[in-house]
């Protein structure tokens, strides 16, 4: 077999054998890698002249690739976070090709070695409890809609659940029993149970009696029944959160998202005293070191840090304005 043929197989196989069957990747990550390869595919039958059934591994080197993602910065206007998620896919791939084609072992070490692009890390986004109590308030609880979407956004702040994780969930995840939790299946599809508390099991409880228990019905449907979207999701807490500006005015200008909901999550939590490694276990990280960023972005507990310092002694110079000639010589 030509190795003009072997890259389209390898490919294939990568998607079917390694991220389908072994791997069991999740819709999203499929898609994400399927997606950066299209976009390889027709920036390399652009550059390259070649049907994508035709290229070959070496055509797929280090520079050229170096080359598919400044194209994405400079022609798709994607930021660097968008670039190294497409690496990701990338490299994926060339981990897999480096067990089935070891023959190219040289030119995939220089592929993998492609480094990420270094990106600014701004402090997360979370509500203070006043914009949390605001947001809770917005939807209108005399209609289903409103019922629904306030029983939404208050287990997304209580349990800190993924957007993907709380629009899969299904009766038969909640139990409302002692020790009432939400079970749910997270990143690398491993599942975890999530505490609920009172308050929560108590609108749960009225919000399934009002569905009709059926262990098999989304706990959270759309109106026709189906699974919420994420664009749905993304929606309404938009929409809530401009009607929350109306009483709460610190949430005027400020985007909230289903993510910023799950960040309150972690910094209600650590602002209780509770240590960085059950947050991690709490939010389904795979790193105590992600946690890391909460506590960069809590003013309160740097403050009470602050508190417990003893000040410098010192006191303010006096100010004395320069000789006239000398400001002359600064000024110029």
């Amino acid at each position: 077999m030509k190795d003009a043929a072997g890259f389209p197989t390898l490919l294939e196989t990568f998607f079917t054998r390694r991220l389908i069957a072994q791997r069991k990747a999740s819709p999203h990550t499929i898609a994400s890698y399927r997606d950066t390869f299209r976009l390889l595919l027709q920036f390399a039958e652009k550059q390259l002249g070649k049907a994508p059934s035709r290229l070959a591994m070496e055509d797929l080197n280090a520079p050229f690739l170096g080359a598919f993602l400044d194209h994405l910065e400079s022609s798709r206007a994607n930021g660097a976070r968008s670039r190294n998620l497409r690496l990701t896919a990338i490299r994926s791939f060339f981990r897999f090709a480096a067990l089935e084609t070891p023959q190219h072992s040289g030119l995939i070490q220089r592929v993998l070695v492609i480094p990420n692009k270094r990106q600014p890390r701004p402090l997360v986004g979370f509500l203070t409890r006043p914009e949390i109590d605001a947001l809770l308030a917005a939807p209108d609880r005399n209609t289903w809609l409103g019922r629904r979407d306030h029983t939404l956004l208050l287990t997304a702040v209580q349990t800190g659940l993924r957007l993907t994780e709380i629009t899969s969930i299904r009766q038969r995840d909640v139990s409302l029993v002692t020790g009432a939790h939400v079970r749910c299946e997270g990143k690398g599809r491993k599942e975890r149970c999530t505490p609920l508390t009172k308050t929560t099991v108590t609108v749960l409880t009225a919000w399934i009696r009002e569905q009709g228990a059926d262990d098999t019905r989304i706990l959270f449907p759309s109106m026709r029944g189906a699974r919420l979207s994420a664009d749905a999701v993304q929606h309404l807490v938009a929409k809530y959160a401009a009607v929350a500006q109306q009483t709460c005015p610190s949430l005027t200008d400020r985007r909230i998202s289903p993510h910023v909901l799950r960040h309150t999550t972690a910094m209600e939590l650590m602002q209780a005293g509770v240590d960085r490694t059950l947050i991690a276990l709490w939010l389904g990280h795979e790193s105590v070191e992600t946690t890391q960023i909460y506590l960069d972005a809590n003013l309160a507990i740097k403050e009470e840090v602050l508190s417990k310092i003893t000040p410098i002694n010192s006191k303010a110079g006096r100010y004395q304005p320069d000789d006239d000639l000398l400001a002359f010589l600064k000024g110029l």
